[in-house]
């Protein structure tokens, strides 16, 4: 969510006349857009305005801005810690960065909070990293309340986009040579079902027209006659998937409790969805669950992991576990470890817990697990979780996947790159002749296994016309 909005921050400035640059020295804007999940965010931000604070000193001209997360939670704090900052800006009014931005040139420094969205955010300019990728945002804020997160603080209540406006996007998208886009929302199981529940108040008011309820909940829920309130997710994955030039839809996250069947069903029966499911597990233990206000148990979790794996053929599963939430016990955590080697991931993201001021999990200090018991503990995840991982990378071998080429790898420039549907990282070698471009569709043999990415050789690219042109891999 926030690498999109730095996305979309960029964009806005450019917009407005400014120029990228990666020479700090000559930048004449900096903007630091910030996360504030874990502690260690805090720490850089603060650390990176202090060094900012000489370069600030030598030109009196340089406009330092800092937005997001961070900033919606500390608001004036930001700017008493480091005066040199021009403008602090929040999650609410990311849309208004170039307007800032031109009266903090007019008036001086400001902070301008917004505790909610005057509206909701609709398409704003992006520069992307990538022109054959692109998020596109389908809903913004979340109406969970989970002990350990700030989110729900520092992005408000959840609110979907009309159906018609995302769709609209992913044509735009398209037309612009995007062929890949990820679905984004705190919870994207619930997008919609306060559109529908919206819809049906507006219906029985005079003057309805059909037309506006299908731009704000879709054709599919307009023609069910019934017009229950419901979320609308699966109904946007077969949507955008019909957009022309759409290859590939992914989305982000959705949660455990809300997981339904149609959704799935949607992913099985639509083939530009991809085969990669991320569900949050964050314990295996049924008291820590509780704790945490997750609202599913272990075995509801593995009930829906199992569904989804029924339902979806060839579907990997990547998940986010906390250790040392407070009061985590021994047999807390061996429930967790059970539970994931079970489950098998593909992937997991494994995180130590962080308390942040505001959650009801930072109230309890007393049951703070220690950080010696918290590390050993970690080290038992990684080990479970990277077998699981390996192995299930090993059963690819012998496979061709279609991946989409993204370019060089960072640590070996004479490979490629791409990533499979399931969301695997794959390196290649360079062809001889034809290197493909980033964007490109290839097909690879995939060669060998590691925790974390596949090898493989080029087989055959294809274009984006799919027009296909054989590679000499001899």
């Amino acid at each position: 969510m926030n690498e999109h909005d730095s996305e979309r921050i960029a964009g806005l400035l450019e917009a407005d006349g400014l120029e990228a640059t990666d020479d700090l020295e000559a930048a004449d804007v900096v903007v630091l857009n910030t996360c504030c999940i874990r502690e260690n965010a805090d720490e850089k931000l603060y650390g990176t305005l202090g060094h900012l604070k000489s370069l600030s000193d030598r030109r009196p001209d340089l406009k330092i801005m800092v937005g997001g997360c961070l900033a919606q939670k500390d608001r004036d704090l930001v700017r008493r810690k480091a005066p040199h900052v021009d403008v602090v800006f929040g999650t609410h009014n990311v849309g208004s960065a170039a307007e800032l931005l031109r009266r903090a040139d007019r008036t001086g420094p400001l902070v301008e909070i917004l505790d909610a969205a005057e509206e909701l955010p609709s398409a704003l300019p992006s520069k992307r990293r990538q022109s054959h990728s692109a998020w596109l945002t389908i809903q913004v804020g979340c109406d969970n309340n989970c002990a350990f997160c700030i989110v729900p603080s520092v992005r408000g209540r959840e609110v979907s986009r009309p159906f018609g406006e995302i769709v609209a996007e992913a044509r735009s998208l398209a037309a612009a040579g995007v062929l890949e886009v990820t679905l984004l929302g705190q919870n994207v199981n619930s997008y919609g079902r306060d559109l529908t529940l919206a819809r049906r108040t507006a219906e029985a008011e005079p003057g309805a027209t059909p037309g506006a309820a299908v731009f704000a909940a879709g054709t599919a829920w307009v023609e069910e006659g019934a017009r229950r309130a419901r979320p609308l997710f699966a109904d946007l994955l077969r949507a955008v998937g019909a957009v022309e030039g759409i290859r590939r839809v992914r989305y982000t996250s959705p949660h455990p409790k809300d997981l339904r069947e149609d959704v799935m069903r949607a992913m099985a029966e639509t083939p530009e969805v991809c085969e990669h499911l991320h569900l949050p597990l964050q314990s295996g233990s049924d008291v820590v669950l509780a704790a945490m206000h997750r609202g599913y148990t272990a075995e509801r979790y593995l009930d829906r992991l199992q569904q989804a794996r029924h339902i979806v053929p060839d579907l990997a599963v990547t998940t986010d576990i906390i250790v040392g939430f407070p009061g985590e016990t021994g047999a807390d955590f061996n429930a967790t470890l059970e539970l994931a080697a079970t489950a098998a991931y593909d992937s997991a993201y494994t995180f130590i817990f962080s308390p942040r001021p505001g959650t009801e999990a930072a109230t309890r200090p007393e049951l703070f697990v220690s950080p010696e018991v918290i590390a050993e503990r970690f080290g038992r995840l990684e080990v479970v979780v990277q077998r699981s991982a390996l192995a299930r990378h090993r059963d690819r071998i012998g496979r061709e996947e279609e991946v989409v080429v993204e370019g060089p790898s960072k640590k070996d420039p004479s490979r490629l790159t791409g990533r499979t549907r399931q969301n695997k990282l794959v390196h290649f070698a360079l062809p001889p002749t034809g290197v493909p471009a980033p964007g490109a569709l290839a097909t690879v043999l995939v060669t060998g296994a590691a925790p974390h990415h596949l090898t493989g050789e080029l087989t055959e690219v294809l274009t984006r016309g799919r027009n296909r042109i054989p590679v000499n891999v001899s």
